[in-house]
Formats: C-alpha cells, sequence, structure tokens
C-alpha cells in the first residue's frame, strides 16, 4: 500500500515514547494554564516576564500586509520596528521574519546560495544548537562542523584545520534546552582573530539578559543577530539585525523573506510596544532572578540534580524518555504542567524535564514545584 510508512513511523514514535501531541489551552496567564478543564501551575511556558497575559492596545492598523514586503507589503510599523532595534542594539539595517526558525535556517541558505562561493565557505556551529540553526547549516551550500558544546578550544581547532575562506561561527546566546550560555566575548573574540564572523541567535536571552534586557549581546556585538519576539517580548515574529549590506544582500537571495507575506502592521506595531516594556522591564527581571536563585536552592536542598543553568531554563535530565513521560504525567496528576523534552528535540539519553521559570511565579509556586518534583521522582 502507499504511504505505508506513515502508520509505522507513527507506532514506532509511540513505541519509543516519543510520539508528540498537541494539547488546546483554554486560558493561560503568567502562573497558570487551564487544559482540558483543570488547571495546572505553568512551568513550561518561554513568557520570562509574565508580559504574554498582558492586553496590548495600538492604534487602529489593517490587519493584513497585502503581499510580501519586496512586492507592496512593507509597511510603516514594520520600518518603525527595524529602526527602534537598530537604535537600541546599534546596528546599520534589520528585517523582520514572520518566526525565529524561519529567520534563522533562511538566514544561513541565503547567505552561501552561491556554489562558488560556497565551495570556500564553512560554517561552524555548537552541536547543541537549536533545530533551526542546524537546518539552515545543512541546506545550505557551505560545508557545515560541529564543535563541542561551549568549547572553544575544540571550535578554535575547527577552524584552524578549516581552508576555508568564508568561516562563519554560530551560536545560541541561551541555549533552549539546557538552558546555559554561550561565552559571546569570547566568540567575538575568536571570530575576530581568525577573519570569520558570528551570528548568535539569542531567542531566550534578548528581554532577559544584559543591563537594559538587550540580551547577551547587548555589550559584544556578532555579525549576524537574530532575536525573536515569542519569549520574553510576548509576541510573534524575529528580526535579522546587520551591516546594510547583509540586509541588502538578504532581500536578493533571501526566499523565506521574499515568498512570505510580510508581517502584519498590527503585530509590528504590537511588538513595538512590547519592545518598550522590555526597556522599563527592570523589577520584572530582579524578580525572575530572584526566582530562578530560589528555586536553584531549594532544588539542591532537595538534592535534584539540575543542570548548570544561571537563566530561566533549568533543565532536569532523567535520561529514559518513557520514565520522563511517566513523571510530568504524574506532576500532571498534581497540578504541575510541564513538558518531557524528548529525543529528537534533545540528544538520545538525555530526555528531560524542562523547567522554566517567569516573574509571574510566587515563592509558594516554586515551593510547591520543588515538593511537588521530590514525590513524583
Amino acid at each position: 500500500m502507499p504511504f505505508e510508512f506513515i502508520a509505522q513511523h507513527l507506532q514506532a514514535r509511540k513505541e519509543d515514547a516519543l510520539l508528540r501531541q498537541r494539547q488546546l489551552v483554554e486560558e493561560s496567564n503568567g502562573r497558570f494554564i487551564r487544559i482540558a478543564g483543570k488547571q495546572y501551575l505553568n512551568f513550561a511556558s518561554n513568557d520570562y516576564l509574565g508580559f504574554a497575559d498582558e492586553l496590548v492596545t495600538v492604534s487602529e492598523l489593517p490587519l493584513g500586509s497585502h503581499s510580501s514586503a519586496l512586492v507592496n507589503g512593507y509597511n510603516k510599523p514594520q520600518q518603525a520596528l527595524e529602526q527602534r532595534l537598530c537604535e537600541l542594539l546599534g546596528y546599520e539595517s534589520a528585517m523582520l521574519f514572520n518566526s525565529g526558525f524561519s529567520a534563522n535556517s533562511s538566514v544561513l541558505k541565503a547567505l552561501f546560495n552561491d556554489k562558488a562561493v560556497a565551495q570556500s565557505a564553512a560554517i561552524f556551529q555548537d552541536k547543541l544548537n537549536h533545530a533551526s540553526l542546524i537546518d539552515g547549516g545543512l541546506h545550505s551550500q557551505a560545508a557545515m562542523v560541529r564543535f563541542n558544546h561551549n568549547d572553544l578550544k575544540h571550535l578554535e581547532s575547527r577552524i584552524q584545520k578549516s581552508k576555508a575562506k568564508h568561516k562563519l561561527i554560530v551560536s545560541e546566546g541561551v541555549f533552549s534546552m539546557d538552558g546555559d550560555k554561550a561565552p559571546v566575548a569570547q566568540l567575538c573574540e575568536l571570530a575576530h582573530n581568525y577573519n570569520a564572523w558570528l551570528m548568535i541567535d539569542d531567542a531566550h536571552g534578548f528581554g532577559v539578559l544584559g543591563k537594559h534586557g538587550l540580551g547577551s549581546c547587548e555589550v559584544h556585538k556578532p555579525d549576524l543577530l537574530i532575536i525573536t519576539f515569542g519569549k520574553a517580548l510576548a509576541s510573534s515574529g524575529a528580526c535579522l539585525l546587520a551591516s546594510k549590506s547583509v540586509i541588502d544582500y538578504m532581500l536578493q537571495f533571501n526566499r523565506d523573506y521574499i515568498y512570505s507575506t510580510a508581517m502584519s502592521p498590527v503585530m509590528a506595531s504590537s511588538t513595538r510596544v512590547q519592545l518598550e516594556k522590555i526597556l522599563a522591564a527592570d523589577n520584572k527581571r530582579m524578580q525572575l532572578f530572584k526566582n530562578i536563585a530560589y528555586f536553584k536552592t531549594l532544588a539542591k536542598a532537595k538534592n535534584l540534580a539540575l543542570m548548570d543553568s544561571d537563566t530561566a531554563i533549568q533543565p532536569l535530565v532523567l535520561g529514559d524518555a518513557a520514565q520522563t513521560v511517566d513523571v510530568a504525567n504524574k506532576l500532571k496528576q498534581c497540578g504541575i504542567w510541564l513538558t518531557a523534552i524528548r529525543p529528537p528535540t534533545v540528544p538520545f539519553n538525555t530526555s528531560r524535564l524542562r523547567v522554566t521559570l517567569s516573574s509571574a511565579h510566587q515563592l509558594d509556586d516554586i515551593n510547591t514545584l520543588v515538593d511537588t518534583l521530590v514525590e513524583c521522582l
């Protein structure tokens, strides 16, 4: 029978405790989530500053952008958002995307779309980079070289062995599944020393890290910076910031941007409102890091083996996928919503409970979480 592989692959995923399913969210805010009529304490959200449930009021704008940005879909709210981000982050130019995945993957594909250029190009990627970055590298024309996670010596040795003329180092600012931070300053220095470029995806750092909440790259600027709006900003979409020549190049060769309907004026304007909130969110950031420290202190006292992370992402690796799903289900029965993260999102034998904290969480919420974790484990 044609396409019988679909049922076979689904059954295999089910047997390996890797089958993914969507859950319909009926209601949610910074602390709670309601699913199938039951309310849970929510420790699985990327809404790090608790902005997602706040209403945003913008002036009356058309919902649609009509077309792609290169036809007639580029409008003033988009331009205003790009210009404000350039001003804040210190870049010449920017371009908006409808998702972070699209931005990451398409930039790498477009940058090395020329086969003649790609023959003398290499992309050096951290082994724990997000799937969007890995996909972009695999689908580009350049050679892709992986280096051990946050291992600068291994990266340097890989670069030294490379004969590529065009070298691009790619890393996340905050790693989405481990919660640790990239050594951005050292990566910038290494790139400079070897005449390479650096690209950082700061999806989980922007809005949270830095003196002004501008992320992992607030001080040290990579050549290409991608920020996404769906985490701390509590909006949707993404932005590439770079030199004017790079953005002009992307306008010619980035197929995702060229052939996608442009970001809605309403979304661009709403994101601009959220951006100003981020800049004024020092108290929320302070509360978030208090919550992180409190959780880590309690977890250590209860002998919970957390990974080495000082960010809002606090993984608890259990290893076995079936066991991780079982613990996540027990937590749900106790009123805690905490997602089991399994392969291929993370390497095999590293399935984990990925705790994400928010400034909206109260200390009693964290007490409940830790006590319930101990009970269910």
